[in-house]
Parts: structure tokens; sequence; C-alpha cells
């Protein structure tokens, strides 16, 4: 059964970040969890590879196994160094870099399938600039005689349009006797993973080159790149949206998590951001300019727009979350409405309430957060102010402009503010 090895090592100077690089999130995610889950699609064990004191890193990989290149020698040392990890495994290990995180899994079988007729199989793409790329040279039959790197290469060969993206794949009785005899002959003298290609020809061994889009191959070494490889996936995750039965009005202004999930028949209008964590039912609405994260949007239900639903917000069949209402850890039971202008934190709203326009739920005393509760098909009037912990019984009514302290019982009227009081002759007199 196959394995993988995820070189994790690099210090990401380019990203200008005291963030290791492939802790970077794309789509919410860190790279390097991109990848691990296409790789787990594939491969049976998983290597990475980090560097030191980079514990966050290790953590970030787990449960696989993890080792230290404690001397950062170049990429083919970082992969010699899960060789002990590896110890007596029998059968094809592929070398993979975790800042090359939107490989699909599917590109991961095919180099499988490849490296079943070779020696070694590599990856490699045909960008549209291939700039500083090495380039992959074949010859007449297809098969790679070596890879070049662009500064050693001459302008014939720089004019060679297949490019290589680095990931190899071969037999582990032979790839690391390959690892083992890469030099360091280089101006950086530092051992290159793409010399093992050269050293796999000198042992007789065919190698192929799996070709694959640029978008899917491309490596992130700067911030500019991470926002590529973030328009990349915001892409593919839209499509597969849409292929699953959602409508997104304007799908170019969509932003999904790499969690996010929508069922059939949602409809999603223009400028909405969905965070991590996020279920959409059937028929729900999510309209334009609404910001979702960790949260349920039920069947049938209506959000937006300029709604904000955070973490624990649960928004029931058929409920109506308006412009400028904001939920956090609320459960709103079926049909309920909160239309305008209200914040609802820490709450439980019963089935068919109305909240009315204005309304908070005070949910935090400067030390501790409390609940609010409030039955069902029960109206509160606009601008009512709950002070938690309360509850509130099934049928109430409360009346616009309340301050509530203490619970309300069932199919009661509360009224909880100061009585008006008209003084004639003391009006406004202003100038003119």
């Amino acid at each position: 059964m196959p394995a993988a090895i995820i070189l994790a090592a690099g210090m990401g100077t380019r990203m200008r970040s005291s963030l290791p690089k492939v802790m970077h999130p794309l789509g919410g995610r860190p790279m390097l969890r991109h990848l691990l889950a296409a790789a787990e699609q594939v491969f049976d064990r998983i290597v990475v590879v980090v560097g030191p004191g980079m514990d966050a890193v290790a953590a970030l990989a787990a449960p696989h196994a993890v080792v230290v290149q404690h001397d950062r020698l170049g990429t083919a040392h970082a992969a010699r160094m899960a060789a002990p990890a590896l110890a007596g495994y029998v059968g094809d290990v592929a070398v993979l870099y975790a800042d090359n995180p939107l490989i699909r899994s599917e590109t991961m079988r095919a180099l499988l399938a490849a490296r079943a007729a070779a020696g070694l199989a590599l990856l490699a793409m045909r960008p549209t600039d291939p700039a500083r790329y090495g380039r992959v040279l074949t010859n007449a039959a297809g098969a790679v005689r070596r890879v070049v790197e662009w500064k050693d290469a001459t302008e014939a060969e720089r004019a060679v349009t297949l490019c290589n993206a680095g990931v190899i794949c071969a037999d582990a009785m032979r790839l690391f006797p390959w690892l083992d005899a890469v030099g360091n002959a280089n101006a950086a003298r530092e051992y290159y993973l793409p010399d093992v290609v050269g050293l796999a020809v000198a042992d007789g061994q065919l190698c192929v080159a799996v070709e694959a889009p640029e978008a899917e191959l491309r490596g992130i070494n700067s911030r500019a790149e991470l926002a590529q490889a973030e328009a990349e996936l915001q892409a593919r995750w839209r499509m597969a949206a849409m292929d699953g039965g959602a409508t997104l009005v304007a799908p170019e202004t969509v932003f999904f998590a790499a969690d996010t999930v929508l069922a059939a028949d949602v409809l999603v209008e223009p400028n909405v951001v969905f965070g991590a964590g996020v279920r959409v039912e059937s028929g729900a609405v999510i309209r334009a300019f609404s910001h979702l994260e960790g949260c349920v949007v039920r069947a049938g239900a209506m959000v937006g727009p300029y709604a904000r639903l955070r973490p624990g917000a649960d928004v029931g069949e058929a409920a109506h979350v308006g412009n400028f209402v904001e939920l956090k850890a609320a459960t709103l039971g079926r049909g309920v409405k909160a239309n305008h202008l209200s914040y609802i934190g820490d709450a439980t709203i019963g089935e068919g309430t109305n909240i009315g326009a204005g309304t908070i739920t005070c949910n935090y005393d400067g030390v501790a957060k409390h609940r609010t509760e409030i039955g069902a098909r029960s109206f509160v009037g606009s601008n009512t102010a709950f002070v938690a912990p309360v509850r509130v019984g099934d049928a109430t009514w409360i009346a616009a402009g309340s301050t509530i302290t203490d619970d309300v019982p069932d199919n009661t009227l509360a009224l909880a503010r100061g009585r008006q009081v008209n003084k004639p002759g003391r009006g406004f007199k202003g100038k003119g």
C-alpha cells in the first residue's frame, strides 16, 4: 500500500510572517491540512517532516508520524529524514510539499498509476509563465531524461514548456538509496530532491511525467501566491456547490470555508461570506451581504440581507433573520421572525415567536454569560431588552420599550418601562 512523505520544514521567509508558512490559512484551514485531507484519501501511511521548534506544525500533522529535519540541508535531505519512520516499509512512496496544498487526490492516484509502469513518476505542468521553474527534459518516446534547474539550463532547455512540480513517486526500496546518493555539489551546498530523477535514469529506470494543471501544482511562497491559491480554491468550491444543486446568484462574490455545506435548492445572493462550520439545509435563502460562521440554517429559513450569524447560531425551519440582526449561541425555533436590527445572544426562542426591531438579550454581566429563554408563539415589541438570566413563557406579549429583568409567566402581558409624563409649556425654544 502506498505511503507519502510531506515536506513541511520550510521557513517561508518570503511570507514575511512569524507564522510557519504551512500554517497560513486557505479557506479557513491551514494549507498543510488541505494537502493532508487529499493525501489521506490515497495513502495508508503519511510521514510529515518539520523543522526544529515547529511544534505547532507537528500538532497540526496529528495523528500522522512526524520527524524533524534539524539541519535544513535541502529537500532530498528532508525526505531522507523520513526513512526511520518507514523502516521495513515495502511499497510506493510519494514525496509531496506542504506548500503545494492544492493537489487533488485524483492527481495523486494518477501519479501512483504511472509509477506502476515505471521506476519513477513525477508531477509536471505547463505554466502560463514558466519563469524560473525547473524544466523536465524528455526523449523522443516521452520518457523523462532529466530535470534541469532554470539557472543551470541552456537557452534551448529554457524554451521547454514542461516544468517540474517537485513531486516524485518511487518504490521505497529504490527511493531511499537514491536519496542517500544525492550530492550537494551546487552553489547552495544543499541536497535537492529533483536530482533523484537523474539517479533513477542512470540506474536504467524508466521515468515518466504526469501532467496536471498549473493551478493545482503551483507552490505558495508569498502572500500574493497565497491569494492566488485562495482564488483557485474558491473557484473549485463555488463550482462544487452549484454542481450540488445550490444557486449562487453571483458566484464570484461568494466565499466559502473548507467545510461549508450547502444542500440542494439553497439560494445564495451576492456578497455572502461563509466562515468555518456552516451548514445550510435545503430551500434556505442567504441574502446579500451576510456573514455566517459556526452555524446551522435549517430548511426553508431566510437569512439577511446584512445578517451576521456567529458560532452556535441555529436558525430553525422557515425562520427569518433579517437585516442587521446578529445571532450568537442562539437557537431559533421553527417560524421565528427576527427581521430588524436586533442582537440575540445566548438565547433560545420558541416556535412562531416574533422578535421586534431593536431587541437585545443582555447576556453578559461583565464576568459571565447568561441565557435568555423565550417561549413559543410570543410577541416581543420593539426596543425590548432582556437582562439575562431570564425566562419568558409561551404566548407572552412584551410591550415595546420594556426592560425585562424578571421571569414572565405563560399567557402574560409584560410592561416594564417608565410612565410618560407631558409638561405643557416646556417645549423647545430654539433660535429664530
